[in-house]
Formats: structure tokens, sequence, C-alpha cells
């Protein structure tokens, strides 16, 4: 019995991927491209590339096309929590130090997540959250400047980036990595942690339903912070 040509293309990318000639972040074919490689309609291709978006193999980005995913990603499977409202919800005592609060062009390794072109400004805040006076989480971030264009106005020592973002842009959809590391030695001094102590790290995308919104890396001290979720079926 032949195999459906979607199930061929699928298994055609799902080789490249495996034998790491197309790592994450690599652009795929196109739809026109895969009905032309395989002698199939653009609906076949489309199908192929739908099915593995929603299986999170690739992701894609509206106008620009189809991208392979970490296979660390993940759905958004927890609830995405104001970090200061998580800490007062605790009784405890919230603080923000803003480090870094400017306009920057984004890195070439973050350009297929956004859908921009390498001369696209982007905005970058880099903010210390403390909990009781000790340092539990920095936030770097990443927010696409056209979406979100008085982002750089606001003072966040007031209000946080989610709080922020989630009134002018209010958030559809988002993706998680998740991972445990050893961070940098700036990360360990910001924190107020030892070289050796591992580290939770989120990676967190967002889209509003204008698209993407905002890349922000979430590190926090491995003993000082944990992730839960609860999901009903």
């Amino acid at each position: 019995m032949s195999v459906p040509k979607f199930v061929e293309i699928k298994q055609y990318i799902f080789k490249k991927i495996e034998s790491g000639e197309w790592p994450a972040n690599h652009k795929v074919p196109s739809e026109n491209e895969l009905s032309e490689l395989f002698s199939v309609s653009r609906m076949t291709a489309r199908r192929a590339l739908q099915e593995l978006t929603d299986e999170n193999v690739l992701f894609r980005t509206q106008s620009v096309g189809s991208f392979v995913a970490s296979f660390k990603s993940q759905s958004s499977l927890l609830e995405i929590k104001n970090i200061a409202d998580e800490i007062r919800d605790r009784g405890h005592q919230y603080q923000a130090d803003l480090i870094q609060l400017v306009e920057v062009t984004l890195p070439d390794s973050l350009l297929p997540l956004f859908g921009l072109k390498p001369e696209n400004k982007v905005f970058y805040s880099e903010i210390l959250h403390f909990e009781n006076g000790q340092p539990i989480q920095l936030e770097q971030r990443y927010v696409n400047a056209k979406l979100v264009p008085n982002y750089l106005a606001q003072d966040y020592n007031q209000t946080t980036p989610h709080e922020y973002l989630s009134n002018v842009a209010p958030l559809t959809e988002a993706t998680h990595e998740i991972e445990a590391i050893i961070a940098t030695s700036q990360i360990n001094q910001l924190l107020a942690i030892s070289s050796h102590q591992p580290c939770l790290q989120v990676k967190r995308r967002t889209w509003s339903s204008a698209g993407v919104v905002s890349f922000a890396i979430l590190t926090s001290p491995g003993d000082k912070y944990r992730l839960g979720g609860h999901l009903t079926f």
C-alpha cells in the first residue's frame, strides 16, 4: 500500500531534521517548493506543513514561512502570570530593578521568531525581579516595536512588561521552552548565586491578534522558583 503524499512530505522533513541538516529555526521549503518537489498540489503540501506545525515540529510565521521548532518547545500548557502578582499573592514584597531599556537590532538567531527583516528595530528590556529583597528572576525581553511603539516610555519600576503588554497587545497565543541551565557569570552575579548553581530558564514567545509581540528569556535560581500547571481534559 502506497504512502499518502502528504505523509511522504512529512517523512522527508522529519529526516532532514533528525539528521541535523535542518537545525532549530531553519526555514523549510514553502508550499510551492514542496508541491514542485513532490509533484503534488499546494493543498497537499499545506496539509503536511500544517500537521507538522500542529505537532510542534515546525512553527509558522505569517508572510515569512515555516521553520524548524526546538524539540524543547511546547504549546502553552502553563498559565502565564504576572510575576509581581505571584509574589504579592504569597504575601511577600515585590520589587524591580530596571537594568536596560533600549532600542536594538534584533539578533539574527531571533529574526525567524518575529518574522522581521534585519534592518527592523526592536525594543529590549532587562529587569531584575525581587521577592522580599532577594533576586528571584532576570527578565530579558525583546519587543516588536511596530506593535508596541510606546514600550520604552513606560516606568517598569511601577508596572511589569507583562502587565503593560497584556493591556496594549492582549495575549492570544504563547509557546514555552523550559530547561535547566548553568548561567553566565554576569547572570550569576545579578541573581546572587554561585557559578555552579543550576537555574531554571524559560524562553517565551507571545502573540497578539496582530502578530508576534515579544520574546522573553526568564532566568531564575533553581532553588527559588518553580513552574506548575493544571490541565483539564
